[in-house]
């Protein structure tokens, strides 16, 4: 462990505190901590471990598994630009990632560490909904996420807005608008900002 220049924290939140007591002896200043523990800031390591700890925090997401990760990084003072580079590099070989400021790594989390899960659920409704009409749920699963991977790439790479893109699809008077205006009707962009409010509200009490 003492010869370790990068430690990574893979671990749950909850469990973070007593991992952190167990390495402490073993680490130096000259340690590079990798955080993915959700919510934890590097002053917390900091004060579990030593004083000028160097810490790079991530949050990454469970498509990572398939080399598809969107992972978010930061990194506090101590932690040099080649440290950093370093483990970014890393993260990039999995999927793509991202350099946001260290006080939004909470805020952070719904949008790519947790949405995987929200999005999860939503597949399960149209997938379901397939069913309940005599449609084939392997065929539907197959459909809609082709659907899915199709339209990150309008996201990404057409150039288009999000909505000039929900324009493309919607022809006056058709099939798409009329299964919108339920989704406005149900306030589907407001229920998922609540979503993402209880998700970070959730990492900051985790932080404590």
């Amino acid at each position: 462990m003492e010869k370790c220049k990068y430690v990574f924290l893979a671990v749950k939140p909850q469990i973070i505190e007593g991992v952190l007591e167990t390495v402490a002896p073993y680490t130096t200043e000259e340690t590079v901590f990798v955080s993915i523990a959700a919510g934890i800031t590097d002053e917390f390591i900091a004060r579990k471990t030593v004083q000028r700890a160097k810490v790079i925090l991530v949050m990454p997401n469970t498509p990572l598994l398939l080399g598809e990760g969107a992972s978010a990084l930061s990194h506090n003072e101590a932690v040099t630009d080649e440290e950093f580079e370093i483990v970014l590099n890393i993260f990039r070989i999995c999927g793509k990632a991202s350099v946001i400021p260290k006080d939004k790594m909470k805020e952070i989390i719904a949008v790519n560490g947790s949405s995987p899960a929200f999005i999860y659920l939503f597949a399960k409704g149209f997938i379901d909904y397939a069913q309940s009409v005599g449609i084939d749920a392997e065929s539907a699963k197959e459909l809609f996420a082709q659907s899915l991977i199709g339209s990150a790439k309008m996201i990404t790479d057409s150039g288009n807005t999000i909505d000039e893109l929900i324009r493309m699809v919607s022809s006056p008077g058709g099939t798409t608008l009329a299964g919108l205006d339920r989704l406005y009707e149900g306030k589907l962009t407001e229920v998922v900002g609540n979503c993402c409010e209880s998700c970070t509200k959730r990492a900051y009490e985790l932080s404590k």
